[in-house]
């Protein structure tokens, strides 16, 4: 795959997913079934707007619900083409022996992070569902942000989230027991509302987004202007943006709010009602997102 600097309108957006042994079924196959109906433009089946590569730890991996799933890289791969990647998407199951063992996708949450610390200029997405967020919390991703995870998991990721910022002398994670999904990290904050196009105000309702909103078009845009990347690089993280859901159907719900961001809204919105699910919104941090 050619290095790619940024995405446009009627390009894929490369997502790698990271399956470990026992991962959950629905934490993938949801997520996946909503980027693979997303399209750039909804009358052209060619439009395809994600590009999907599952990296695991053999070729055939088998979840906790015992289907078995192909890997199309094994995790060797993953790391050296890291960089191809726009969204990385961590699922849960196993936790237990991944956090034991320090095992992937541990390792390669954290080469994904160092990624965007040190090449801030590309914008990047890292995403967990369900338990997948208490990988993150372990690898110190988390340190300073709000995040969620499911709700019987909530006691065991606090714990997780504390330990690490004892351990790396961080700030703690706000954990959010009452959001879908959280977001950290916006394209842009809701301090930029009077000079930034892409911020929703409240006397916007009701009016069609105008282009300059369109979420392709600020992905493109958000790797190319010089104000996007000094913000990148003054923030935790280097601008990643980080994205933690509960369960399967708030894994649904965060999945759907990544198209509206890195497409459009229409999109998302056409993609729920393909898979006939309502579109529940979460928390964004600090701001209004596109």
């Amino acid at each position: 795959m050619a290095h790619k600097t940024s995405a446009v309108t009627d390009e894929p957006i490369e997502v790698l997913f990271a399956l470990q042994s026992k991962f959950n079924l629905m934490d993938f196959a949801g997520p996946l079934e909503i980027l693979d109906t997303a399209r750039h433009d909804k009358n052209d089946e060619s439009t395809k707007a994600f590009d999907i590569t599952i990296a695991g730890p053999e070729p055939k991996v088998l979840s906790e619900q015992g289907v078995v799933v192909g890997s199309q890289i094994t995790y060797k791969e993953a790391h050296d083409r890291l960089n191809d990647f726009d969204v990385l998407i961590v699922v849960g199951g196993d936790s237990e022996a991944i956090l034991k063992k320090k095992s992937e996708p541990l390792p390669i949450i954290e080469a994904f992070a160092e990624l965007q610390r040190t090449d801030y200029t590309r914008e990047r997405t890292l995403m967990s569902i369900c338990t997948g967020s208490l990988f993150l919390a372990e690898a110190g991703i988390l340190a300073g942000l709000s995040a969620t995870t499911h709700p019987d998991y909530m006691t065991k990721f606090e714990i997780i989230c504390s330990n690490a910022a004892q351990r790396d002398l961080q700030e703690r994670t706000d954990v959010v027991d009452d959001a879908r999904y959280v977001v950290n990290n916006l394209r842009f904050d809701l301090g930029d509302e009077d000079e930034n196009p892409y911020i929703r105000r409240k006397s916007d309702a009701g009016r069609r987004p105008s282009a300059a909103r369109k979420g392709s078009i600020s992905f493109k845009g958000s790797n190319g202007r010089r104000e996007s990347i000094a913000r990148r690089a003054a923030m935790r993280l280097g601008g990643l943006r980080v994205i933690t859901s509960g369960g399967v159907s708030a894994g649904l719900d965060a999945t759907l709010y990544l198209v509206s961001i890195l497409v459009d809204e229409d999109t998302a919105n056409e993609v729920a009602r393909l898979t006939q699910h309502e579109w529940i919104k979460g928390t964004v941090v600090d701001g209004l997102d596109v």
